[in-house]
Parts: structure tokens; C-alpha cells; sequence
């Protein structure tokens, strides 16, 4: 059984740390019998009108568990640790849900909607009415992109992942064959259709951050002049202030 548990605006402007890392640090506080299978990343409507810190991203850890009562265990597990980590001044919010037998349609339909217009927290509630949801801390808006992650990691095909396995530890140049053994799929965007064969080199250029789609993990790359591939996206260059 799979859980998603949202998290969004744990972190303030002068913060040396978004919500992204506090999302990927949960990881370590997890049951021994409860896996971790991703962090996802999932970017939301940034507009004028929508308080944010920097991006208006939330994330979203994927956790593979057991038993489904292991459900009320991880929010506990995920309160406490929003609460150690968040910064003060912000505005955390929280959402939990499984893909067992509750329908998720709504909160895929509600992730969907906040990449595209302003919704507010009766929205949030609304979607989520079938899900864990809660607020800790500020005015709680964080509930509306903790909600928003869940829906649209759950429908499969949004995100980028930055947390999966050893995602920091891969070199320059690697194997497709080693990339598929770790579950990412490496996908060609050439005009061509060519696609990559398993013993194909793949230039990483030192950034893997697969996206998610068809509910799995998939690197985009783009052929080479010597019949390598290479990663389509690098770490983004931080603006000077």
C-alpha cells in the first residue's frame, strides 16, 4: 500500500533550508517496516496574488507501507517532525492519503486546478474530505499545497522527483542499463524517435531529478554528436540577490 503525505510552507524568505529538504529529511524518521519511495516535487500557480516563499513548489514523500492502519502512525510520525523543523513565521500544512481504496479523484482534480488558478483553504478541505488534513502553524495556507502535491503525485504524471534512492550519488556519465536498474527510465525526446539502448552512455551532467510520469521515475535526454545521450535539464543557477 502506498501513502502520500503532503507538505508545504514550512520555510520563510531568510529560511537556509525550503520545504523541499524538510520533506526529504522525513524520510529517516520512518519505520523500520515502512519504505520510502520518493520525494516529488510538485510546482504549483505561481501569480502576484498567491503568498509564497520563493517558487511556490510543495512536496510530496511517497512511503510504501505494509499495513494500511501504518496510516495514522506516519501522520503522527509527520506532525512531530513539521513541528521540530519547520521555520517560525511560516504557514505548514499537512495532507495525508492512500491509494488503497479511497478515491483519490478529487485531490487529483484539486492539484490539477491549483497549477492553474488561486483556490483557498475551503477548496483544500473540500478535496480533501477523504484525507488527513491540518494546518500547524501561521494562517495555515500551507493545507492548500500539502493537498495539491498529494493530488497531483498521485495521478502519476506530474513532478519532478528529488529524492529517489541514490539520487545525489550518480557520476558524469553512466550506463541506461544502470539508470533502468534503479527503476529510472530513461525516455529520448529526439525528433527521430530514436531511443536509448541499455549499454548507451548517459551524460548527467551531474543533476539526475527524473520527472514522474506513468507513476514511475523517467529521465528525459537528448542524443549527442557521438551517439551518447545526455540529460535535458541541469541544476538551476541561483540568482544573485
Amino acid at each position: 500500500m502506498r501513502i502520500f503525505i503532503g507538505i508545504d510552507d514550512t520555510d520563510t524568505i531568510d529560511s537556509n533550508r525550503g520545504t523541499g529538504k524538510l520533506a526529504r529529511w522525513f524520510g529517516s524518521a520512518l519505520p523500520d517496516d515502512c519504505r520510502l519511495w520518493g520525494v516529488v516535487r510538485q510546482q504549483l500557480l505561481v501569480d502576484d496574488s498567491i503568498p509564497y516563499t520563493s517558487h511556490n513548489s510543495a512536496a510530496c514523500v511517497v512511503v510504501d507501507v505494509p499495513d494500511p492502519s501504518r496510516i495514522n502512525d506516519l501522520i503522527d510520525l509527520a506532525v512531530s517532525h513539521i513541528h521540530e523543523h519547520f521555520e517560525p513565521g511560516s504557514d505548514p500544512g499537512l495532507c495525508v492519503a492512500s491509494n488503497g481504496k479511497t478515491d483519490l479523484s478529487g485531490l487529483i482534480e484539486f492539484g490539477y486546478t491549483c497549477v492553474k488558478q488561486k483556490v483557498d483553504q475551503s477548496d483544500a478541505r473540500q478535496a480533501a474530505a477523504i484525507a488527513h488534513l491540518s494546518g500547524h502553524g501561521g494562517t495555515n495556507d500551507g493545507i492548500i499545497g500539502a493537498a495539491a502535491a498529494v493530488g497531483l503525485t498521485a495521478s502519476g504524471g506530474c513532478g519532478r522527483f528529488i529524492e529517489f534512492g541514490n539520487l545525489r550519488d550518480w557520476p558524469e556519465k553512466v550506463r541506461v542499463a544502470d539508470l533502468n536498474r534503479q527503476h529510472i527510465q530513461v525516455l529520448s525526446l529526439d525528433r527521430d524517435a530514436r531511443i536509448p539502448c541499455p549499454s548507451d552512455w548517459v551524460y548527467t551532467r551531474n543533476w539526475i531529478r527524473p520527472c514522474l510520469m506513468g507513476g514511475q521515475p523517467v529521465l528525459a535526454v537528448r542524443p549527442r554528436t557521438d551517439g551518447s545521450w545526455e540529460n535535458i535539464f541541469e541544476k538551476r543557477k541561483k540568482k544573485p540577490h
